[in-house]
């Protein structure tokens, strides 16, 4: 059925009006007594959220884990209160990381009074893993909306590879309220156009068209025609002049449900603080708390006692369970019973669903992994990567990804018989297209991990500083997506400093929860990838070089699984007792290798030590990072194509670190290194250097 337009009939007002207003009032409670938040868009939108879960979302708040669920994101994270409000009317149970359901509700009428304090279920924005029933962290404006087409496009995928003509196991849609702030962001823009690309018809936004941003009117600053706009990214669209309208909102959304052929906006007209006469459509009403007479003003006019606060009338949360409850448990009971007759006649596609929902990897994930045997040629860590990743997503079908436009430069497509292209006619494809959107395909693999599946995407190292939002946020709700990156260094050569990533390590190093991995050889890719591919709530990071780097002798040197721990000793002094040590990671730890030999041919005591994840490392144990990194040994050289940004903390204040000050420049590798200093020479100096106040006075026995 193509899109068209299907009447609902009018529920019964008083009890919805009771609704809506509970959650109008819960909200100008909580946000007046923290003192702090945005009660106008609550306000506003609480027909609009009363109609969607009451009448559409299909959600069992005794398990708001269940696979096939539909999703709610409110991408209008300032609104917070609106989704906390639901949670706690609808009685959504708490769930915890063991994906064991808890008794206790996952919002207390205790959290909602204390909004936005320390160790309340309801702070400032709603945030994912630390309030059941929050689909992914909003915040940022735009990320929410983003990150729904990643929910949908796992949706599409698993409909693909899960459903049976007879078993239709996930068929699950997605809804994402959002607002003039995210229409202004440019990564809804960017997801928007891809979404209507793939013709994502599970996936509905809804716009809350109230002209107010914190600065004032939108006129300051935005006047494009937004309903044009989506047509032109082959959406449908269509409009509600009153949020106040049942009926025309239930209208609306049962048109989405009944469009098969696009993603749907619906635009919706409201007035921001509804209900508060003197700050209706002020910026006010937007940024801070009404005050008390004005609450008491808006009470008046809902028919609400204008003294009480926190006030839950008898018979909504009842009604609630009657509608949105009943049906999400009715429709999860029946789920429930399909999959245990799913099981017995697809036990291995039955097995996958429940490992992919639990972040488990199937028997003999790792059987085809390759060993790189040594090689001074070497091999590039895009290329190695390519052999690594298409030998896992081989033995696990989940794992699923692609590039901002760049797979054939990143290696990230994966090549083997059956892998195809995600598109609008086949949803089946493992190979996602993400076209030149950075930012948006940070979001949507933010989107696809939270639906469980397993997601990568590739692009530049420089690229990542458009992705950065994104990126942070994954390590906020600690989803395991995986970021390759490719073409980490001045090794990028005539390409010149647009393309030269110097800061980018550094940036990603900042981030608290992410795992950044630069692996110094094919082996070390090998190892990274084993890493990545068990981590369960961290994203990482696999930083990859586009020139071709020499495979080390693991006969002679230590072995890769060092990676596993963030650092290692690759090669020694004879006996073990170095004088100085040289510190490396990626492409730079094969120059140390070179500058050791000769160290060592000269007699010089010297240690070679990759450092492939600082992350890692520091989770280490001290007896094992002081084994690594000997305390008494000071004279210590790091080396790394990069801004050397916290290298500090392993060379010590009488080190030094062999780095980039510059934004580089356009020339062949060969040349670079040289002006830069990246050569066996110039370490060979500075060991030499660092050693000479002590040569005199310090020898071994």
């Amino acid at each position: 059925m193509k899109c068209e337009e299907v009447g609902i009939a009018r529920t019964t007002q008083t009890i919805d009006t009771h609704c809506i207003n509970t959650i109008r009032t819960l909200s100008m409670d909580a946000v007046q007594t923290a003192n702090s938040g945005h009660p106008g868009t609550a306000m506003a939108m609480a027909p609009v959220v009363y109609t969607l879960w009451q009448h559409f979302l299909r959600f069992d708040p005794d398990d708001p884990i269940w696979p096939n669920r539909d999703r709610f994101v409110l991408s209008i994270g300032h609104a917070s209160m609106l989704l906390y409000s639901l949670l706690h009317l609808c009685r959504v149970k708490a769930v915890n990381p063991a994906y064991e359901t808890v008794g206790e509700l996952s919002v207390t009428l205790d959290d909602i009074k204390k909004f936005r304090q320390l160790d309340s279920k309801c702070p400032g924005h709603p945030e994912y893993r630390w309030t059941s029933g929050v689909e992914t962290t909003t915040g940022p404006l735009g990320q929410g909306v983003a990150t729904s087409v990643g929910m949908a496009m796992a949706g599409r995928w698993m409909n693909a590879y899960f459903n049976r003509p007879e078993f239709q196991m996930i068929d699950y849609d997605v809804y994402a309220l959002c607002g003039d702030g995210c229409m202004m962001e440019g990564v809804t823009g960017e997801a928007a156009s891809l979404a209507g690309h793939l013709k994502l018809s599970n996936l509905c936004w809804i716009y809350d068209n109230n002209h107010i941003t914190i600065e004032g009117h939108t006129d300051l600053a935005f006047s494009e025609d937004v309903a044009t706009r989506f047509l032109a990214y082959d959406w449908n669209v269509t409009h509600v002049d009153d949020a106040n309208d049942l009926a025309k909102l239930n209208r609306a959304l049962t048109i989405f449900r009944h469009c098969e052929d696009r993603p749907t906006l619906i635009i919706v007209d409201s007035h921001i603080g509804y209900g508060a006469p003197h700050k209706q459509d002020t910026s006010a009403a937007h940024g801070e708390p009404l005050g008390e007479e004005e609450i008491k003003l808006a009470k008046r006019r809902y028919g609400w006692p204008e003294e009480e606060k926190f006030r839950i009338p008898s018979g909504v949360p009842e009604h609630f369970q009657s509608g949105m409850g009943a049906r999400g448990r009715a429709a999860r009971e029946q789920w429930m019973a399909r999959f245990k007759t799913y099981r017995l006649q697809y036990p291995q596609l039955a097995d996958a669903l429940y490992w992919m929902q639990r972040r488990e990897l199937p028997e003999g994930w790792d059987q085809d992994l390759p060993i790189f045997l040594g090689d001074p040629k070497g091999l590039a860590g895009r290329d190695a990567s390519a052999r690594v990743l298409n030998a896992l997503a081989r033995h696990v079908p989940w794992l699923i990804g692609g590039s901002a436009d760049l797979a054939p430069s990143t290696k990230t497509r994966l090549t083997f018989e059956g892998s195809g292209d995600f598109s609008p006619t086949d949803y089946g494809g493992r190979n996602l297209h993400f076209g030149v959107r950075e930012h948006a395909m940070g979001a949507i693999l933010n989107g696809l991990s939270l639906s469980k599946v397993r997601p990568f995407g590739s692009g530049f190292l420089i690229f990542s500083d458009y992705a950065k939002p994104a990126i942070r946020l994954s390590a906020i709700m600690e989803i395991p997506v995986i970021h390759v990156f490719t073409h980490d260094s001045i090794g990028v050569g005539e390409d010149g400093p647009t393309h030269q990533p110097i800061e980018q390590l550094a940036a990603l190093r900042a981030i608290p929860g992410l795992i950044v991995l630069r692996p110094a050889d094919a082996n070390e890719v090998t190892e990274a990838w084993r890493v990545i591919i068990g981590l369960h709530h961290e994203p990482a990071v696999l930083v990859l070089s586009r020139q071709a780097l020499p495979t080390l002798d693991r006969t002679t040197y230590a072995p890769a699984s060092g990676v596993a721990k963030g650092a290692y000793v690759l090669a020694d002094v004879p006996g073990g007792n170095p004088d100085v040590l040289l510190l490396g990671t990626g492409s730079e730890v094969s120059l140390c290798v070179a500058a050791y030999e000769r160290l060592i041919a000269e007699g010089i005591r010297a240690r070679v030590v990759s450092m492939p994840s600082w992350e890692l490392f520091e989770r280490q144990s001290q007896a094992y990072r002081d084994q690594v990194l000997p305390p008494h040994v000071t004279a210590r050289i790091s080396v790394e194509q990069a801004a050397t940004t916290g290298w500090d903390r392993y060379v010590g204040p009488a080190g030094t670190s062999i780095g980039m000050n510059t934004f580089g420049a356009s020339a062949p590798l060969k040349a670079l290194r040289r002006k830069f200093g990246f050569t066996p020479e110039r370490l060979i100096e500075t060991a030499q250097a660092l050693l000479a106040p002590t040569k005199t006075s310090h020898t071994h026995p």
